[in-house]
């Protein structure tokens, strides 16, 4: 009977122990928001002995981040960047300007520290490839597989600038051009960003 009290009591003890852990852990929850200079970089590649390709350009990234914990967050995305999509040597069969558009979610695993927060991530999106100049080209959607990682420097407890490195990984667009039927392929667009966010 006095070792099931002894019993009880360290179990109870050890419970009042680790609750403040837990409490502090949960206080830690945090939100992001983040806008992002971008340069797009697209893979060269060709199909069916056609070879597309795709202009380097610039544009811009939004995101928001909500951190469970520490460690532990999911992060949304919006991006803008406008190119030209080149079908056949030097856009010799196609050249396509067109709004790239990218709306995607990811899993986020970070390492806080003082100065320098790393990260890495992964997910999915959606892709929107919207055409400007050329008749008979209609508004096309791809799914992308999203990975990256990077790293916050804290400029301030709330103020940081991040350095991110993103890629994406999907099917090329064609545009429902009939002569560009078949000829879309797996890519690859690497995107470097850099810019400023704000943690709240």
């Amino acid at each position: 009977m006095k070792f099931d009290k002894t019993l009880m009591t360290m179990m109870l003890g050890t419970a009042l122990a680790v609750f403040p852990a837990f409490a502090q852990e949960e206080a830690e929850q945090s939100q992001e928001v983040t806008v992002l200079a971008l340069g797009s970089f697209v893979k060269s590649t060709t199909q069916n002995g056609i070879e597309q390709s795709t202009s380097n350009s610039a544009g811009v990234l939004a995101n928001y981040r909500y951190f469970f914990n520490r460690y532990n967050g999911v992060e949304a995305n919006y991006a803008f960047t406008s190119d030209t999509q080149n079908y056949g040597a030097g856009g010799s069969l196609a050249a396509i300007d067109s709004r790239f558009h990218e709306l995607s979610a990811a899993y986020v695993l970070r390492l806080p520290g003082k100065w320098i927060t790393p990260f890495a991530l992964a997910g999915s999106g959606g892709l929107m490839f919207d055409p400007k100049n050329f008749t008979g080209a209609n508004t096309q959607a791809r799914a992308a597989f999203v990975y990256g990682a990077g790293a916050d420097i804290n400029m301030s407890k709330r103020l940081f600038m991040r350095a991110e490195y993103r890629g994406l990984v999907y099917n090329s667009p064609t545009f429902g051009i009939p002569g560009l039927a078949g000829t879309d392929r797996i890519t690859h667009k690497a995107e470097p960003t850099v810019g400023f966010g704000f943690r709240f």
